[in-house]
């Protein structure tokens, strides 16, 4: 299960994730991160049973957890099969199937954003509601 952790500004110098981890014995993986002075957002990657306990720390610290089922969206009637995102994504969540038509892994996603800029229909947005 993925969360997308986001800090505001007065809890990114805090050690909340390294707090959490030795507090609960619930071990993460990072999928992706970007912090700076104004804020931050992390993906991290949990067993299922452990959202809770998770979701209810990071939250008694200041910070909002959101259940991401979905990485990467694709409008299909947008998408023309073109492939632009197969080259630009470092976790090879696009390939072509076997007819030349465009696969999503979702589930590969790091959320790094390459492929929406590189996506020349704009068939592609991170939480969308468009989604396959």
């Amino acid at each position: 299960m993925k969360l997308k952790i986001s800090f505001p500004d007065e809890r990114v110098k805090s050690p909340i994730l390294s707090e959490i981890i030795l507090k609960t014995g619930i071990l993460v993986s990072i999928v992706s991160s970007h912090v700076d002075s104004t804020g931050g957002e992390i993906i991290i990657e949990v067993i299922d049973k452990n959202y809770e306990t998770i979701k209810t720390e990071f939250e008694s610290r200041g910070v909002s957890v959101k259940l991401l089922n979905t990485l990467i969206c694709r409008n299909k009637e947008e998408c023309v099969d073109c492939g632009a995102c197969i080259s630009v994504c470092p976790s090879k969540v696009f390939s072509f199937a076997e007819d030349w038509s465009l696969e999503t892994d979702t589930q590969k996603c790091v959320r790094c954003g390459l492929c929406i800029d590189m996506c020349p229909h704009q068939a592609l947005s991170i939480e969308g509601t468009d989604c396959e």
